[in-house]
């Protein structure tokens, strides 16, 4: 399996080295040269499996020659060991909640295997790695837990100060060890800014650096599974899904758009963002324009102004874009338009699917999960369908204010953030500003 960089300047790798790098050397993404497609019979026939084993099923299409078998399956196993449930709202239309995981968010899914993925290439080949990460919410939290205190790994989390919630916070600046948590005085986007630009700063060429964001391969890989695993549960033969996905950087979005060209049945993506609507004015007209900067919304993991992970999408629809947004050959308008419903929602309107949700059918969203559905809603509008689904990407008690100021109720604790608020914090703070990022690395990674 061989895997080439979206700015095509770069030559292609193999998983291993795509793992390692995270970015091309060209400041592209990794892409597959060629995506393994899975028959419509063995995809329904998982429906009885364990999600660890539609995850070893649909893994190692990609993982042969990294991985035996036998050592994926068992990863899978430790990655999986928590409950994925498929919650049925009304009718034939369900949340999957992937907030069950140890820092109660759908970024688990990836940052665990991802983690234990580069803990083999490091255990068989030696050497150290620097896994530096920008985050908007949920990201930092997930990746600083899958890989605290693993061999041969040092954790850099950058996170915008003004901008993630205090449990978010706290899930990061809590563990220590091997993980170092930096809160910068500006935007999501200035934090990954920073990291893309170490990544191919000379003067810190002698660390050797990747990251855990979804411009790496290996967040989007594991999760594209959890689609799969939607789908063989509520789809019957010739039946075909629609999948809501709240986006913010798009990973999430893109790895379900890569599971759908794997076979998964699927007839429709909903692409639901916040106030940060550049993509859904981009598929409109296309045109694309960055937000700058990024409009703050409660859907904080959301607020991203220029999605790193919009030339894969391009790239899926057969055309360029380089890491700054433009457009080099122009993709499949009308391809994307078919497959593709984008909207924008609002604050008001996600915290009034909030309550509207909870008084109708006594389940409760939170900020993300609520752009998701309502944007699920606002498509079946005009184009009934069914089996749908929606997915809900972190725990409502990671909000616990927006909750209760909504609904008068508090979110009962999921035991990954039991006792989080009483134990002590570690961070550093500093501007977005790359020359204080870069004393920052040299001073901390000699």
């Amino acid at each position: 399996m061989r895997f080439y960089s979206t700015n095509l300047q770069a030559p292609a790798v193999d998983l291993r080295q795509a793992l390692l790098t995270g970015q091309a050397p060209d400041k592209g993404l990794y892409m597959p040269e060629n995506i393994p497609v899975i028959p419509p019979e063995e995809i329904y026939s998982w429906r009885e499996k364990s999600y660890p084993e539609v995850a070893f099923a649909v893994m190692r299409r990609w993982t042969r020659g990294l991985l035996t078998d036998d050592e994926l399956l068992r990863i899978c196993y430790e990655c999986y060991d928590y409950p994925v449930p498929l919650e049925r709202v009304t009718g034939r239309r369900y949340l999957l909640r992937l907030d069950r995981g140890p820092t109660a968010s759908f970024k688990d899914f990836a940052a665990r295997m991802m983690a234990r993925l580069l803990r083999h290439i490091l255990k068989t080949e030696g050497g150290e790695l620097v896994i530096l990460t920008a985050t908007s919410g949920d990201t930092g939290s997930a990746v600083a837990s899958a890989f605290h205190n693993v061999d041969r790994i040092r954790m850099l989390v950058l996170f915008p100060l003004a901008e993630v919630s205090d449990r978010q916070r706290r899930q990061m600046t809590t563990l220590g060890g091997n993980v170092t948590t930096i809160g910068i005085d500006g935007k999501f986007d200035d934090c990954q800014a920073l990291v893309k630009q170490a990544f191919t700063d000379p003067k810190l060429g002698h660390i050797r650096f990747s990251s855990a964001n979804s411009i790496n391969i290996g967040r989007l890989l594991p999760q594209s599974v959890y689609y799969f695993y939607a789908a063989c549960r509520l789809t019957e033969k010739g039946e075909r899904l629609v999948v809501s996905v709240p986006s913010g950087n798009f990973g999430n979005m893109c790895a379900g758009m890569l599971a759908w060209r794997m076979g998964l049945p699927a007839q429709k993506f909903v692409i639901a963002t916040n106030e940060n609507d550049e993509f859904p004015r981009f598929l409109a007209t296309g045109r694309y324009e960055k937000i700058v900067p990024s409009r703050k919304c409660i859907s904080n993991a959301m607020n991203v102004g220029h999605p790193s992970n919009l030339p894969r999408l391009v790239a899926l629809y057969g055309g360029v874009m380089d890491e700054q947004g433009n457009v080099k050959k122009e993709p499949d308008f009308a391809a994307m338009r078919r497959e593709m419903f984008a909207t924008s929602v609002t604050d008001e309107q996600t915290r009034q699917t909030i309550v509207d949700t909870w008084q109708r059918y006594h389940t409760l969203l939170e900020p993300h999960g609520a752009v998701g559905w309502f944007g699920l809603e606002r498509y079946l509008e005009a184009s009934p369908a069914e089996p749908v689904v929606s997915i809900e990407t972190a725990h409502p008690a990671k909000f616990p204010e927006e909750i209760r100021s909504l609904l008068g109720i508090e979110p009962e604790l999921p035991p990954s953030l039991a006792g989080l608020d009483t134990r002590p914090e570690y961070y550093e703070t500093g501007p977005a500003d790359y020359r204080w990022f870069r004393e920052f690395l040299q001073s901390r990674l000699k």
